[in-house]
């Protein structure tokens, strides 16, 4: 896929999560099949910028080309100052988050809150446009602050009015958090109205519902959140489904074990030993939802300390399940949604 003059393996995004997309989960996503996958969220406040956290968060070493990442904030002149330092820094695109929902984002006016104030919008947007001019900047963003204000067409023209070369819809309102599920009517309306490319987002969790979602709306392409924690090979699901019309087997959970072995060795190497094995433990939550004994085994991880003792614990679990079931299945939380639209 060509995007915004970069190829692409195909049109599958990992949305930008606030300590989820780190560089280790980017990087095996898209070693998993995800064509793009955009940064977490970096704040326009310059103060920080020498932060352990932001640092972190801007480290691509390594990462697979385009590397993008994402940029909050309220204040037209630091969004375009943090456009020009991560443009420095080796971001090759520059995406603007205005469809964050969080109440500490929201509270400062940034994020999903800016559609509250559509002039605002533009002059954030011709601001980062202006400040980056050598490199492509994309929205994200949601359908409209409630369901009674759904104005993410006007956000759509706005953005491409300033310059913004794609966009990203989130296919629930603000006051909607993460509830409910996703409708897709608000994006098909946006993408037959502006002329650059349109991804959809919300509720994507299966190569079906991809399917469905690209021909419901008309979108150039998903992308894909909540759904890749703990299940990062999706994206090679629907990658195969997309182009062959067939499911492949789901993995074995001897694979299984082993890409969360080396996700936890990169997360400890990323991290450091001591904060790895914090972040480590909400992965493998993910990597066991929904598995026999899994609800023991991560109250057990919690309390673990050390890199040797959690990655026993880790192995003694998948070998188990191993020994006991080669394939693991797992369902999509709002496949219900998919026949009652198509009949509509």
């Amino acid at each position: 896929m060509d995007f915004l003059g970069f190829q692409l393996r195909n049109n599958l995004f990992v949305a930008p999560m606030a300590g989820v997309t780190d560089r280790p989960f980017r990087q095996l996503c898209k070693k998993l099949g995800a064509g793009l996958a955009v940064s977490e969220m970096v704040t326009s406040n310059s103060l920080l910028y020498g932060s352990a956290k932001t640092r972190r968060r801007a480290d691509h070493a390594g990462e697979v080309d385009p590397v993008s990442v994402q940029i909050a904030g309220a204040d037209p002149a630091m969004m375009a100052q943090a456009a020009r330092h991560n443009a420095d820094n080796g971001a090759q695109i520059i995406d603007i988050n205005m469809g964050c929902p969080a109440k500490k984002i929201c509270n400062v006016m940034a994020g999903s809150a800016l559609m509250q104030n559509e002039a605002l919008v533009a002059k954030i947007l011709e601001a980062v446009v202006a400040a980056v001019p050598d490199t492509p900047v994309t929205l994200k963003f949601r359908t409209g602050w409630n369901r009674e204000n759904r104005n993410a067409p006007r956000i759509a023209r706005i953005a491409e009015e300033s310059g913004i070369r794609a966009i990203a819809i989130h296919g629930r309102t603000r006051a909607d958090q993460y509830m409910g599920c996703a409708e897709y009517d608000t994006i098909a309306l946006v993408k037959s109205q502006v002329g650059i490319p349109v991804i959809a987002n919300g509720d994507i969790g299966t190569p079906q519902k991809t399917r469905f979602v690209l021909d419901y709306t008309g979108a150039d392409g998903v992308m894909i959140g909540r759904a890749a924690q703990g299940r990062p090979w999706l994206f090679r699901e629907i990658e195969h489904f997309l182009e062959t019309g067939e499911l492949l087997p789901p993995p074995r959970v001897a694979e299984i074990h082993d890409i969360l072995r080396g996700h936890l060795a990169d997360l400890y190497a990323f991290y450091g030993e001591d904060t790895g094995v914090r972040i480590a433990r909400k992965h493998i939550s993910w990597y066991t939802k929904g598995l026999a004994g899994a609800a023991g085994f991560r109250h057990a991880m919690n309390q673990m300390q050390g890199v040797d003792e959690q990655l026993s614990a880790t192995d003694e679990f998948f070998l188990g399940h191993a020994a006991a079931n080669e394939h693991l299945q797992y369902e999509d939380r709002c496949a219900e949604q998919v026949p009652e639209m198509m009949a509509a």
